[in-house]
């Protein structure tokens, strides 16, 4: 090798860069992932509401909240701005409350820290009435066997419905079960089949007040309802039925209470009932009642009154059957005549009905 070719040489191998991989390609640049939220702490109304933050990422990011009060709208983003609403419902646990929810891209973390003071609970029961029976669902349970029992069987209820009620709990699936100060009515697949729950009051009252704090599950296909029935009850709709609450998920936030009777009565197209848009049914929960006396039923949502039927005093039982002893139902069918109207979804299910409290209150004078 002369001079020349020994000076080229090394010319070649000193412009080599050992660092490069195999085949010359630069190395990845490593991105540093940026994250920012716009509050570290805000407050949210005692009697619920919403705040929205606004999140700026470089990357990926996923939000989380340690509270199952407290939700998150979206829970993901990517790059850029992204506004988030962060939502609570009314608080009527007696203590103020906070939640935290951490923002989260890469390796960086954020966290937001949300409080909310206690609201006072609204008090919509009419003057002269007192507490004659209630089931708060404190403990937690299944129902309480002195209090409720259970209907059970997949017979369509007269109303062509898809699910099969079952005695709370079947196998491993539970159905009916009190946690964390409310019951929780889930309907759920099992197998092939939809299980879910009907469940009624031992106890029956001729007139009085009666209240329900619910909050009504999500999915078409979800019928859930509130009502009563007649403790010696022969045939229907001649002994009556009182429908304090009921929603279909089709046709969510709209709530309909209705009597039926002999003369007025869905199956001939005479029931008598009125309905109301409460926005967030699905997501809060709301008082619905019914004061029942001889003289009229009138159905209430959040002390609001939006339905009267009047006794028309003529002593027939085909128009005002509403004398007797009447019991409490709770129930959640899926499917059927109305709520199957536009079809269902079982990619919704479970679907879960949450009753605070159920409460019964009855004239200082009877």
């Amino acid at each position: 090798m002369n001079n020349c070719q020994f000076l080229l040489t090394l010319l070649l191998l000193s412009g080599c860069d050992s660092s490069l991989p195999k085949g010359g390609e630069e190395p990845p640049l490593e991105i540093e992932e940026y994250l920012s939220v716009n509050l570290t702490h805000f407050s949210l109304p005692e009697v619920g509401g919403t705040q929205t933050l606004s999140i700026t990422a470089n990357t990926v990011w996923n939000a989380y909240s340690n509270a199952l009060w407290c939700s998150t709208s979206p829970n993901t983003g990517s790059h850029g701005n992204t506004s988030v609403l962060i939502s609570a419902p009314s608080n009527y646990t007696g203590v103020a409350r906070t939640a935290e929810v951490t923002f989260t891209a890469g390796k960086v973390s954020k966290t937001c820290v949300v409080s909310q003071e206690s609201a006072q609970m609204p008090n919509y029961v009419p003057d002269g009435y007192s507490l004659v029976w209630q089931d708060e669902f404190e403990t937690p349970r299944m129902p309480d066997s002195d209090k409720w029992w259970y209907e059970t069987g997949k017979s369509g209820w007269g109303n062509h419905e898809l699910q099969n009620y079952v005695p709370g709990l079947i196998g491993q699936d539970t159905c009916a079960l009190v946690s964390n100060g409310t019951l929780k009515i889930i309907a759920k697949k099992r197998g092939s089949e939809v299980v879910s729950i009907r469940m009624n009051t031992i106890e029956g009252w001729t007139y009085g007040y009666f209240e329900g704090r619910l909050k009504l599950p999500t999915g078409k296909g979800t019928w859930p309802a509130f009502w009563m029935m007649p403790k010696n009850f022969t045939t229907w709709p001649g002994d009556g039925e009182i429908d304090i609450m009921e929603e279909v998920g089709y046709d969510p936030n709209t709530i309909l209470s209705t009597i039926h009777c002999k003369a007025y009565n869905h199956s001939i197209g005479t029931q008598k009932g009125g309905s109301r848009y409460v926005s967030t049914a699905q997501t809060d929960f709301h008082i619905y009642a019914v004061e029942w006396t001889e003289d009229f039923i009138k159905g209430y949502v959040d002390g609001v009154c939006y339905f009267t039927f009047l006794n028309d005093k003529a002593g027939n039982k085909d128009t005002w059957p509403f004398y007797a002893p009447f019991y409490l139902k709770l129930n959640l069918a899926w499917g059927g005549d109305w709520g199957g109207a536009q079809g269902v979804d079982e990619s919704k299910l479970p679907a879960t009905y949450e009753i605070d409290y159920i409460r019964v209150y009855q004239k200082i004078t009877q």
